[in-house]
């Protein structure tokens, strides 16, 4: 912990800064708000005067033990303990903030509400943060990751089965719009699905070709930069009128839903911004596979679709992926905007928060779409590790 001069040594300084942002966020913000209905701002409440002593003790507890070991001599031991502390911490903040809600609400009317506060988010975030960084270090394989991830959202899922976040006016707007939200959910599922599946039908080929013929790269990849400057809200805008007027000119294709405002523009507009990524990735991923290991599929009598397929395109598979990681993380949030055309999805609860000035309405619907882009992220990611791993053997 010290050297030879007495000094102290600091091991793990992101850590040290993580606890140290927990600590200063307790200090000077509230856990959770308190207000009278859902549209007056909420008067925050401390952590201390908000949650249990038993909570408060545990969080002060395990925060002091993260900062101790930010002075320790790193060792996969201490990592390991890191990372189950750093979880149990966030499991704990998450509790106290339930049973804070709990407490209270209790006796109160109903139009009162109880909202996460800053200091929450700055605490789960750090403690959250704090299990990455412990597995980055002891270069956690996907099987370690995977199994963390699952063991913190299955202690997160037991709390909300038990009914420790019910007084959260979060839970309390999921409970009024419990129909509303599993249809805005899956039809938000279903427009990044779909967009990204188009966007990969059509740039892959697109792609081979930019790698194939460098001619074609210059205009390719200018026309597709172009696309990307267009900022979302103006491109979602310019395809009213176009779409229109092709559905009153095709009324076959107004009929199956097609026109200039819903799920088509939102559908044309995520391709369009996909496109440059899966291109991009494809023709990077094709032109990086060494030119040796082709020479020698050809000496070993293999045809240029059998190169491509069994050569190439493995060989290129993780590049692809990392493209197409980038494109489903951006679909996700892009998909929140098209809800202002329409186009529903959980930008729906977004706008109607921010029409209502009420932000546990807006959470509703942006704590899932950020979840979600967290999960696509995290799967394809460890998918793309395990991939490399395979091509290294």
């Amino acid at each position: 912990m010290t050297s030879a001069r007495g000094r102290i040594n600091i091991h793990n300084q992101v850590l040290l800064t993580l606890a140290a942002g927990g600590t200063v966020a307790v200090a000077a913000a509230g856990f959770v708000s308190y207000a009278p209905n859902r549209l007056l701002s909420g008067q925050p409440i401390t952590l201390w005067e908000a949650a249990s002593g038993s909570a408060v003790t545990g969080i002060g507890l395990l925060g002091a033990m993260l900062v101790a070991a930010a002075f320790m001599s790193p060792g996969k031991t201490l990592h390991y303990a890191q990372a189950a502390l750093a979880a149990v911490l966030l499991l704990l903040v998450l509790a106290a903030a339930g049973q804070a809600a709990s407490a209270l609400s209790f006796g109160a009317k109903p139009a009162v509400r109880i909202s996460l506060g800053t200091a929450f988010w700055i605490l789960a975030a750090s403690a959250a943060l704090a299990v990455v960084d412990a597995l980055q270090r002891l270069g956690a394989g996907s099987v370690a990751r995977l199994l963390t991830a699952g063991a913190i959202v299955a202690g997160g899922a037991a709390l909300a089965v038990a009914g420790a976040f019910d007084a959260l006016s979060i839970a309390r707007e999921y409970a009024s719009r419990q129909l509303l939200f599993a249809d805005a959910l899956s039809r938000h599922v279903a427009l990044v699905a779909g967009s990204v599946g188009l966007a990969v039908v059509i740039g892959f080929p697109l792609g081979v070709a930019a790698a194939r013929s460098p001619r074609l790269q210059s205009p390719l990849f200018a026309v597709l930069n172009l696309l990307q400057t267009i900022p979302s809200i103006a491109l979602f805008g310019l395809l009213i009128v176009p779409l229109s007027t092709l559905a009153a000119a095709v009324p076959q294709l107004a009929a199956i839903g097609i026109g200039g405002i819903g799920v088509a523009p939102a559908i044309v507009a995520l391709v369009l911004y996909a496109l440059l990524p899966v291109v991009r990735n494809t023709a990077v991923g094709l032109a990086g596979v060494d030119s040796a290991v082709i020479e020698a599929g050809r000496g070993m009598g293999l045809t240029s679709q059998q190169i491509f397929r069994q050569v190439e395109l493995p060989l290129a598979l993780p590049v692809l992926l990392a493209g197409l990681r980038i494109v489903t993380v951006q679909a996700i949030g892009l998909a929140v905007v098209a809800a202002l055309i329409g186009a529903g999805g959980l930008g729906t609860f977004v706008f109607e928060g921010l029409g209502q000035y009420a932000v546990d309405l807006v959470l509703l619907g942006a704590l899932p779409a950020i979840f979600l882009a967290l999960a696509a992220d995290f799967i394809l990611q460890t998918l793309s590790a395990v991939l490399r791993r395979q091509l290294a053997q």
